[in-house]
């Protein structure tokens, strides 16, 4: 039979073990997702005063920016999949782009994107 001090001792081992794995859980956690970094996405609009914005669109997820002499770039943003939506002026039609993959750490080159009038 165990003396109640006994029962005690077993029982703070337990509570230490236990406060252990789960500081060592929080923290695998922590470092775990400080190893996911963001991708960017670049690209060039021709004609270049041919378009307004660019948005990047992945399920619930919109980014936007703006095109700087026909350049744009996106910068952290989450790996996944995107549409690139190119909003332009009259007289050209916007347009799309699918599937632009972005994986962490890297920045995806579009290249050219061409309006159509």
């Amino acid at each position: 039979m165990l003396t109640n001090s006994l029962k005690v001792k077993l029982k703070l081992m337990n509570m230490k073990k236990l406060s252990f794995l789960v500081m060592a859980g929080l923290l695998l956690a922590f470092f775990a997702f400080t190893f996911i970094k963001d991708g960017g996405i670049q690209g060039k609009v021709t004609p270049p005063e041919g378009a307004v914005q660019v948005l990047a669109v992945s399920g619930k997820d919109t980014l936007k920016t703006e095109i700087n002499n026909g350049s744009f770039l996106f910068t952290a943003v989450k790996p996944g999949t995107y549409t690139l939506w190119v909003k332009a002026k009259a007289p050209y039609k916007d347009t799309s782009l699918e599937n632009v993959a972005v994986v962490d750490s890297s920045t995806t080159d579009v290249g050219e994107i061409k309006l159509l009038q």
